[in-house]
């Protein structure tokens, strides 16, 4: 059985929404892939919310994603984290990411600009706490 075809989707910058998402201190503007793709992608803008004391939210704690894809680009502002096997890596405008499929991270701090596309597979997936960073991880800090 093949995989239904794809939709045609656009997103209009013009009747852009942001709604609450996964982190509190952000809101999400869906792009229409999910319904494209029947769930197969997602991909969304996510910037910090403004207005209102947030700024001491600005980190989510060790997690890790159940998906099989994700990328993030940086529209605006910057966002540390730190990662299993990697550690501390800053981002700004222009930068792409990868992150392996199930990588334990967390973010550890952005800019209140904060702005960015991330697309990511499937649409709907479990995120994941973890208690403490891999060891491996720990010494490259």
């Amino acid at each position: 059985m093949s995989d239904p075809k794809q939709k045609f989707s656009a997103s209009y910058a013009k009747d852009a929404v942001y709604q609450p998402g996964l982190r509190s201190f952000m809101e999400y503007r869906d792009l229409g892939i999910a319904d494209a793709t029947h769930g197969k992608m997602r991909a969304h803008i996510v910037r910090v919310k403004q207005g209102g004391d947030t700024h001491d939210l600005h980190t989510t704690g060790l997690h890790r994603h159940e998906c099989d894809f994700q990328m993030f680009y940086v529209l605006k502002g910057t966002i540390k984290f730190v990662y299993e096997g990697v550690g501390e890596r800053t981002f700004g405008p222009g930068d792409c990411v990868l992150q392996p499929a199930g990588i334990v991270h967390n973010e550890l701090e952005c800019t209140d600009d904060l702005e960015i596309l991330e697309i990511y597979s499937p649409a709907v997936h479990p995120t994941v706490k973890v208690d403490k960073m891999p060891e491996a991880a720990a010494a490259t800090r």
